[in-house]
């Protein structure tokens, strides 16, 4: 029985390791950019991917691609919540953390309703408003491993990773600008930046390029959104099994397994016997992960099916981004 056990093991490995070593060669060409001309990996990732795409469609690589785009990811996702601790999310007081329910949650909700206006699934509005809320092209990413499959998804998830990506980068320039236009100190600078800048990485860079203190804010203003990951996730599996009924398929767990380990992996760095080291490369494997998973998404994609979405999800992911800064703003503002 070992023996025919190891045999499956070594079968199926043979079958996947083509396309998940296709997606890493990608991701470390990614990331070589990305270091060198100041990029998100993100977008190198998925631009470098759709290059590739031919690997996709035929040959020894396509079954590991697919693999990769879905467990792959979902491993990145669980080793995110390495990132937060409940000790952070505390530290800042019950403001900052009702701040962030209220602003995440309203964006998302109108973000739903938008995407209805402009002739789009709410579902799409799931998925750029929990992106543009949450922590970016990782939330993305996340959303549509929870959501229910359809034909349009992945190239949806990709148009949310790109559009995110780049609307973070330019709010990584320009938020500290509008930070000293409006005379913010160094806490309401740290909370405005981690409240509204999309992905944690420009959010880092945005904060520390004013002060120690407005980063040190910013960040933990921001691990506490990439909390909220957890209860949308919770969310949109629940619209999974509400659509997974109506279909006659089968009614998919209420909280996915990677969702699951999301928490644990957060409790467990609470404790606060996770090592520094291991919390590093915890972060750095997950990171990765992502960074992999958005290479395989890449490749099954060609350019000219993302570039047919039209200007509307660009509108709406644009308005999104402005009323999160809005309403972060308001809040620093009048309470």
């Amino acid at each position: 029985m070992l023996v025919a056990s190891w045999s499956s093991v070594h079968t199926k490995s043979r079958v996947l390791l083509p396309g998940i070593i296709a997606s890493a060669v990608v991701a470390a060409a990614a990331s070589f950019l990305s270091e060198h001309y100041d990029v998100p990996v993100m977008l190198f990732a998925l631009l470098l991917g759709m290059a590739m795409n031919f690997l996709a469609l035929e040959g020894p690589c396509k079954v590991g691609i697919e693999f990769t785009a879905r467990t792959v990811l979902r491993i990145g996702v669980a080793l995110l919540g390495l990132r937060i601790t409940f000790d952070q999310i505390a530290a800042l007081g019950w403001q900052p953390v009702l701040m962030v329910v209220a602003t995440v949650t309203v964006t998302i909700m109108v973000s739903m309703l938008l995407a209805r206006a402009l002739g789009f699934q709410s579902l799409f509005g799931l998925l750029t408003g929990g992106a543009t809320a949450i922590c970016g092209a990782s939330a993305a990413m996340a959303l549509s491993a929870a959501l229910p499959g359809h034909p349009g998804k992945e190239k949806a998830t990709l148009f949310a990773v790109v559009g995110v990506s780049a609307l973070s980068t330019i709010a990584m320039i320009t938020y500290p600008m509008v930070v000293h236009w409006l005379g913010l100190d160094p806490i309401d600078a740290g909370v405005f930046l981690g409240g509204t800048i999309h992905d944690v990485a420009q959010v880092v860079g945005a904060g520390y390029s004013i002060s120690v203190e407005a980063g040190d804010t910013a960040t933990i203003v921001k691990l506490m959104r990439v909390a909220m990951l957890l209860p949308v996730i919770v969310c949109a599996a629940m619209i999974a099994r509400a659509r997974g009924t109506e279909e006659g398929g089968e009614r998919p767990p209420l909280l996915p397994w990677f969702a699951l380990l999301f928490v644990v992996m957060a409790a467990v760095n609470s404790t606060g016997w996770v090592p520094v080291a291991v919390q590093s490369l915890g972060n750095d494997l997950s990171r990765w992960c992502l960074v992999i998973a958005i290479s395989a998404l890449g490749m099954k994609t060609q350019l000219k099916e993302l570039a047919s979405v039209g200007f509307k999800p660009i509108l709406l992911m644009v308005i999104e981004t402005v009323i999160l800064a809005a309403m972060v703003l308001l809040v620093i503002r009048f309470f």
